[in-house]
């Protein structure tokens, strides 16, 4: 990287790099808009599709402060919002976590809850060493299954991590990428509840 290209990069607004990203999944959609008007309907699309993922960041980070202790006050204010509105909006236990535990066929699965940046790798490592291991995750939720082997998680920044054997879990959302891979140990006897399971 030069120092030019060091100083733009440090000067880039969120707007910038929100703009580098949508052109990263397609390259040839701004040459495209010169000349074809279904591109432009293509950029609305991909545009919908970004906004509805920033949603989801949005309420992953709520509930995150939620979790370290911020109020609803505090919440509102910085949304600007009331705090009974951003309560409202935000405040709604997660479905998707409901619907991916019935979803999932005849395999046993759990959902471990109020996991937070700060405690889901121990709460993970801790499941992990009775045969549980995460298939999906959502904003302060891990969707566990179990087998008769232990395993390990890893959280990334998108790389997979050193070794092999590791699995991606889920699709990805957020800033983060969930690894899980079986080891050769047998999982340890026992059937701690979500409660043993989350607090240890």
């Amino acid at each position: 990287m030069t120092s030019d290209d060091a100083t733009q990069s440090s000067g880039d607004t969120l707007r910038d790099h929100l703009a580098r990203a949508l052109h990263d999944v397609d390259p040839t959609l701004s040459e495209r808009l010169t000349h074809d008007a279904d591109a432009h309907l293509e950029l609305v699309a991909l545009a919908r599709a970004a906004r509805s993922e920033t949603d989801v960041l949005l309420a992953a980070a709520v509930q995150s402060a939620r979790s370290a202790g911020c109020t609803w006050e505090q919440v509102g204010t910085v949304l600007g919002m009331t705090r009974q509105a951003a309560q409202q909006r935000y405040g709604q236990p997660d479905a998707s976590a409901t619907a991916a535990t019935t979803s999932g066929g005849s395999r046993e699965r759990l959902v471990l809850r109020r996991l937070t940046a700060f405690n889901e790798m121990s709460v993970l490592a801790r499941a992990g060493r009775y045969g549980w291991h995460s298939v999906a995750y959502g904003p302060l939720f891990h969707i566990v299954e179990r087998d008769d082997r232990q395993w390990e998680h890893s959280r990334t920044t998108g790389s997979i991590p050193s070794g092999g054997g590791w699995m991606p879990v889920g699709s990805g959302w957020a800033w983060w990428t969930y690894w899980a891979r079986p080891t050769d140990v047998p999982a340890l006897d026992g059937d701690p509840t979500v409660t043993e399971l989350v607090r240890g």
